[in-house]
């Protein structure tokens, strides 16, 4: 069974609650398929099985939420609780990817938690490791609000209306609206991925000169 039809089985309600929690977890930490959950619940709503208002809304606030208590989890752990997470969980938490990480929290500051919403490895990284770096978290909370919000709202708004307009024009073919609704996803996840891929590659020499010491931004 695929995940929109897993998700057409549950009550609206639980649905909105569904995406804020699994956002909510995959933003204070926890590798969930958070961007496939928020996805599919846009296509339903265009569909009318749910409110695309409460699907942003709660998916906003799962991201804003999570991404606190990320960085209060990373500021009470600080470094060595990433240590003990790249020992467990090397995929998602090797040194490469904290120090990666670090390196765009040295360079760009608080830009790096919002922008950071839109990349899956620092849409995990950026609450935990914000704290851990003692970013002032007056700077951490509005990155955060205004990138939760960015992210949720605008994948819920444009998968909602790219869905509304594929029914209307393709009644007979609902199917075609659903691959292209889900081809735009994949190709904008693609997209942002190569972007920060080509980042990655240029900043790749910087990384031994990283400063370990906190954030100044």
């Amino acid at each position: 069974m695929h995940i929109d039809e897993w998700l057409q089985a549950i009550p609206p309600l639980w649905i909105c609650a569904l995406v804020g929690v699994v956002i909510g977890l995959e933003s204070l930490g926890i590798p969930l398929p958070g961007e496939i959950v928020l996805v599919s619940s846009a296509l339903l709503s265009a569909k009318g099985v749910v409110s695309p208002v409460w699907v942003g809304v709660c998916a906003s606030v799962g991201a804003i939420v999570g991404d606190s208590i990320g960085y209060a989890i990373g500021r009470r752990g600080g470094k060595p609780l990433f240590d003990r997470l790249g020992r467990r969980f090397p995929k998602h938490f090797g040194l490469h990817h904290i120090a990666k990480a670090e390196h765009y929290f040295h360079r760009y500051g608080m830009w790096t938690v919002f922008f950071g919403r839109f990349v899956a490895l620092l849409r995990i990284l950026a609450g935990p490791l914000a704290g851990a770096l003692r970013m002032p978290y007056w700077k951490f909370l509005v990155a955060n609000v205004l990138g939760g919000i960015v992210w949720a709202g605008g994948t819920t708004a444009v998968i909602y209306y790219l869905g509304i307009v594929a029914e209307k024009w393709l009644k007979g073919f609902s199917w075609v609206g659903l691959a292209a609704a889900v081809l735009f996803g994949l190709g904008t996840t693609w997209y942002l991925k190569r972007k920060a891929s080509r980042a990655s590659s240029l900043d790749e020499r910087d990384l031994e000169g990283v400063v370990r010491s906190p954030v100044d931004v």
